[in-house]
């Protein structure tokens, strides 16, 4: 074979293998990751998300303490009663009959003192009559330990038509059908007129229980 010839077979054995590489080598779509090739799907997350806590509404406080109790100072101040507090009356006025009535709250708690006193004259029936207005529970006073309050009592004058007794009995208004033990204090020249006896409201001042 020529030298010719035999450079001919060379060149064509070598352009022959170089299609065949070129046909055997990734595209350019594979080699770049294209639509050729699969790509791995992301991972999930397997932590679960935490709850977020409801909304606050703006300007809403709380209504109570942390263990639900209520923040009224006033929430667990029950009304008065014959248990809870100490009698006394003193004549104020002989010639009106009239006396000053005096409870002190004897306990180591406050209560409330709601209305008038409910009094009643030894052995007579019915009860004094009450005089002017008493304050709502919610403006009732407040009797802290040791602590008074008065009313003022009047039997009315001495006009025949009456009875001299000689104590009083006298139960406190708390609003429920608590029985309660009925305190007396001795009266010795109380005069009951059946028409003109009365009794004011509770009050924290003893002046203002007799002008009342």
């Amino acid at each position: 074979m020529s030298t010719v010839s035999r450079a001919a077979v060379v060149l064509a054995v070598v352009t022959m293998s170089a299609v065949a590489l070129t046909a055997c080598g990734p595209t350019g779509d594979d080699s770049a990751g294209g639509a050729g090739k699969p790509t791995a799907s992301p991972t999930k997350s397997t932590t679960p998300a935490k709850p977020t806590a409801p909304p606050t509404s703006p300007g809403k406080k709380p209504s109570g303490g942390s263990d639900g109790s209520s923040s009224d100072p006033d929430h667990a101040v029950f009304p008065c009663s014959t248990f809870d507090v100490t009698f006394a009356a003193n004549l104020a006025e002989s010639t009106t009959s009239s006396y000053l009535l005096k409870i002190t709250n004897k306990t180591a708690k406050p209560c409330k003192v709601l209305g008038h006193p409910v009094v009643t004259f030894g052995d007579l029936d019915g009860q004094a009559t009450e005089r002017g207005e008493a304050p709502g529970i919610e403006d009732a006073i407040r009797l802290e330990p040791g602590q008074s309050a008065y009313a003022g009592l009047m039997g009315g004058t001495n006009d025949g038509t009456g009875r001299t007794v000689h104590s009083i009995a006298m139960t406190m208004n708390t609003e429920s059908d608590l029985e309660q033990t009925p305190l007396t204090a001795s009266t010795p020249s109380l005069y009951v007129s059946p028409t003109r006896n009365s009794v004011t409201a509770w009050v924290n001042n003893a002046e203002d229980a007799l002008s009342l």
